[in-house]
């Protein structure tokens, strides 16, 4: 078994077009799109989402339906450039907003970063996670073909061959783009209803509940599914209905640092989020940092195994004539390597010295590895990219406090490391995954490896202008874009550096994390649902549960269950871009005025009605109900599927 040779979708020796205008500017374009849905995503529920699927479908819609083109592999080079723009993203947005917050709160010590300093960072990070990963393309993609699964990357192979029938599936994906995008304009723009509802519960002091009735949210569950959803939602119940509520019991006398007042006036003047905001914040970060340490011990076998196989297998390809097992030659990726580490040193704009040019070489080609694995084995989604920059900016910030780079310039120096050593595990992950794709439909990898390239260099040109927009519409750290992962990043900077973090309330979180682990639940989504608002965790948790329900259905074949999930996984996919595009233009509104008022003042309409959190909740539920509209009671589906079981008993 191990001896048969796999055959992908397209032969090597079919020559089909890939690499075009069409697929580089289309790409090129999803880049931006999703870099920017993701980036809105990100910051404000401190997750993001693969965008390999929803990517491949509207080119198959853009592609096949409007430009009649016939290419699979032209159709497999968009998502490839395209969602390069989303794995650059959750990198760049986990830490260059703690240089937005600083340069605010410090004006004197911290210079604002400009567009051009946040691009070449960006590029910086976005070309050595492309760079660093080719090498294991062999050892992880190839040798463990059936190994590792690589669940993003197989689904996404999936949906490009059932697109050698047509490009419907685009149309389920453009639906919920469009409703999630009314929904938001309504929600957040119009303000018709509130984004968020809120009740404390006052029969049990310290605690409350709440939810974001928002489409990405529940999107974002959906896609994650049950398990994920139940684990996040674990640890904000373990924040808002046990830590609170035990601080007020207990503490409601005491002064407990970091607040300057007692637990009772805090609870009295501020409510539940004065206690989230001064106390569990640091018990999260403590998790969030336990949980990624843990993650990065737990793979070391991994990685050791991985680095052996790359060393040993690569090269043989480099110049193969076989077109499927071509890759960039080594020459090129050392020489792009060491270009790289000198520009990082000596070009002033970037805020790395020698020292830290040498940790984010070192570092990057450790946690590239760990990235480009772990994807194969838990998915995208669920890369601990954040843990890994933890883990780095912990180690970085004592290297360069040791050798006496303190201060801002240390502080700003630490997260640039951090954020290059984040962008590259973003870009390593999804390159292991496009290239997984590639190789299940017969792509030629060296021209994946450029698309890759491009994909990083459009997505660091767009991303400056984007963290721009939103921290001048929103600011990072506020209610509408809280930041989570730059604000655990900032914190843990300035702890090492200043040594004036709440290390009890940290140690709190690390050991809760350990019995998590001992307990044998997985950590890190645990963590991330302890440190956010456990509003970010009910919505997320609703499209978890929609998910189990259309897994479960008694009455529904096999067959017809993973049909309507993964229609749901397109729908849901288009609800996450639909939000974020819309973030983006509210975010253009914010900052635009006219007669003396920005345009989203104008068209808020909040002051003459406003439906409340009933009202939200209404809204909510008829949100919910259009993903059964486009799985379960969705006749065209149902017709599809029909016509299949025909066909195939004919």
């Amino acid at each position: 078994m191990e001896e048969k040779k796999f055959e992908p979708y397209v032969p090597a020796e079919k020559v089909m077009p890939e690499f075009t205008v069409v697929s580089v500017i289309l790409g090129a374009l999803l880049a931006i799109m999703f870099g920017a849905a993701n980036a809105y995503l990100g910051l404000r529920v401190g997750m993001t989402v693969s965008a390999s699927i929803p990517a491949a479908v509207i080119s198959m819609g853009i592609i096949r339906v409007i430009m009649h083109r016939d290419s699979i592999l032209e159709n497999n080079m968009v998502q490839t450039i395209g969602s390069a723009g989303e794995a650059l993203a959750a990198g760049a947005i986990f830490t260059l907003p703690a240089l937005f917050m600083w340069a605010s709160d410090s004006p004197d010590q911290f210079a604002m970063p400009n567009l051009l300093e946040i691009g070449m960072i960006a590029l910086c990070g976005g070309v050595l996670g492309v760079l660093l990963m080719v090498p294991l393309r062999n050892a992880l993609i190839v040798k463990e073909h059936g190994v590792l699964t690589y669940p993003e990357g197989q689904a996404c192979a999936e949906v490009l061959i059932a697109g050698e029938e047509g490009g419907a599936k685009s149309a389920t994906v453009f639906a919920g783009l469009g409703i999630a995008a009314a929904y938001k304009f309504i929600a957040d723009g119009l303000k018709l209803f509130p984004s968020e509802a809120d009740w404390s519960i006052s029969a049990y002091p310290g605690s409350g509940i709440g939810m974001d009735v928002l489409p990405a949210l529940a999107g974002v569950g959906y896609i994650c599914g049950p398990k994920v959803s139940s684990y996040l939602l674990a640890g904000g119940a373990t924040a808002w209905f046990v830590i609170m509520p035990l601080l007020v019991l207990f503490g409601s006398d005491k002064v407990i640092y970091p607040a300057d007042v007692s637990v009772a006036q805090l609870w009295a003047e501020g409510g539940t989020w004065a206690l989230w905001g001064k106390f569990v914040r640091y018990i999260g970060a403590g998790a969030v940092a336990a949980g990624g340490i843990m993650s990065l011990i737990k793979s070391l076998p991994l990685i050791v195994r991985t680095f052996k196989d790359a060393i040993g297998g690569y090269g043989k390809n480099g110049a193969s004539t076989v077109r499927t097992e071509q890759d960039l030659s080594m020459k090129f990726l050392l020489i792009g390597v060491v270009v790289i580490a000198i520009a990082m040193w000596l070009i002033p704009i970037i805020p790395v010295n020698l020292i830290g040019a040498l940790i984010i070489i070192v570092f990057g080609f450790f946690f590239a590895t760990v990235s480009s694995r772990m994807v194969g084995l838990i998915g995208s989604s669920n890369n601990p990219v954040s843990g890994m920059a933890i883990a780095t900016l912990l180690i970085a910030t004592l290297i360069l406090k040791a050798t006496g780079n303190t201060g801002a310039a240390g502080m700003t120096a630490a997260i640039t490391i951090g954020s290059i050593i984040c962008i590259i595990a973003g870009i390593a992950g999804d390159t292991s995954q496009d290239l997984k794709t590639g190789y299940l439909v017969g792509a030629t990898p060296k021209k994946q490896q450029i698309g890759e390239l491009v994909g990083a260099v459009v997505s660091s040109v767009a991303i400056g202008g984007i963290l721009y927009l939103l921290n001048a519409a929103w600011g990072y750290g506020s209610t509408e874009l809280p930041a989570p992962q730059a604000t655990l990043m900032k914190m843990v900077v300035e702890g090492v550096m200043d040594g004036n973090l709440p290390w009890a309330l940290v140690f709190v979180g690390v050991f809760l994390a350990i019995i998590i682990e001992i307990l044998g639940i997985p950590v890190l989504p645990f963590a991330i649902g302890l440190y956010l608002p456990i509003h970010l965790s009910t919505p997320i948790m609703v499209g978890g549960l929609i998910r189990w329900y259309l897994e479960k259905r008694k009455y529904a074949s096999d067959k017809e269950k993973n049909d309507t999930v993964q229609s749901g996984v397109l729908y849901t996919s288009g609800m996450i871009a639909g939000e974020g595009i819309i973030g983006i233009l509210l975010a253009v509104f914010a900052v635009i005025s006219v007669g003396g008022k920005s345009i989203g003042d104008w068209i808020n309409i909040s002051d003459k009605i406003s439906l409340g959190n009933i009202g939200a909740m209404v809204f909510f539920a008829l949100l919910m109900l259009t993903i059964f509209k486009f799985t379960v009671w969705n006749k065209g589906l149902k017709g599809n599927k029909a016509g299949n079981e025909t066909k195939n008993d004919q």
